[in-house]
């Protein structure tokens, strides 16, 4: 597989890299970036944290505004972050121009319904062609954890609670949790998957959650001052979905912070170690 190479900065001792490839899966040209920490470079085979970003969010926004090279280069722990779309002239995108919809808003479901299903593939995109073009191509060792952000935490959480084989342990920082029951959710749903509403289940964390018989790890952060807390997010759904089947999440509420970055930076090395921790046990 072709990957070309659109940039390449050191930090912390690590690459921070940027590639274009051809995604069969989605049926166009995709970006991600990936940090490679010190270790990598002297021949060790590192575990790799997949990173899943939220609505109009690109490759970008966590790289450059989380602050997690520092601790991944102490930790020799590689970071994945793909795009959170298709691009490209020929990928549909929503026809008024919102953020929520379309591009740079995958929401990582296999879309079934048209215009979207020839290129919305996100599911299998992340699940399936990135990690094999990762541990193809980079010296990466098989060991996976995930997290995200946002529609990235949707993304994180519905991916291990359904292949808990593959992740070793999820986080998330402000997960859409229950997507089904709230208006991102239902209006991404209804545009990618129709209206059956069994199908949404696959991809909604709380559904997947109350019924899981396997478990990985989570950690989950909420800020209580985030705007979108009470319409868009409803951890507590996601709460009471563990408890139900006894699914070992860890929730934590923080007084004062909001939705955005500055509330990732505060808490990345947590995370960060949070899987570490999985990732070589």
């Amino acid at each position: 597989m072709t990957l070309e190479n659109l940039s390449r900065n050191k930090s912390f001792g690590g690459w921070h890299q940027q590639h274009n490839h051809h995604a069969s899966s989605l049926n166009c040209k995709m970006r991600f970036a990936i940090y490679l920490p010190p270790q990598a470079a002297a021949g060790t085979k590192v575990p790799v944290l997949y990173w899943l970003s939220g609505l109009t969010c690109t490759d970008e926004n966590f790289m450059q505004k989380a602050g997690a090279h520092r601790i991944a280069a102490e930790l020799g722990i590689a970071i994945v972050a793909p795009d959170t779309s298709p691009r490209g002239k020929e990928v549909a995108d929503d026809p008024e121009g919102a953020y929520d919809l379309g591009k740079g808003a995958g929401f990582y479901v296999n879309a079934t319904q048209p215009p979207w299903r020839s290129h919305y593939q996100m599911y299998d995109y992340v699940v399936q062609e990135l990690p094999a073009l990762i541990e193809a191509q980079f010296p990466v060792s098989g060991r996976r954890s995930i997290a995200g952000h946002s529609m990235g935490g949707h993304g994180a959480l519905i991916i291990a609670i359904r292949n808990p084989e593959h992740y070793q342990s999820v986080s998330a920082f402000s997960p859409i949790s229950n997507p089904m029951n709230c208006p991102w959710g239902q209006k991404a749903f209804s545009a990618y998957l129709g209206p059956q509403e069994d199908t949404w289940r696959q991809y909604d964390a709380s559904e997947l959650m109350r019924t899981a018989n396997r478990f990985v790890p989570a950690l989950v952060d909420q800020g209580e001052a985030d705007n979108f807390l009470h319409t868009e997010l409803k951890p507590e759904t996601l709460l009471t979905a563990a408890q139900t089947s006894g699914y070992p999440l860890q929730l934590r509420r923080h007084e004062g912070y909001d939705h955005s970055y500055y509330f990732i930076a505060s808490f990345i090395d947590e995370h960060l170690r949070f899987h570490r921790t999985h990732l070589k046990s």
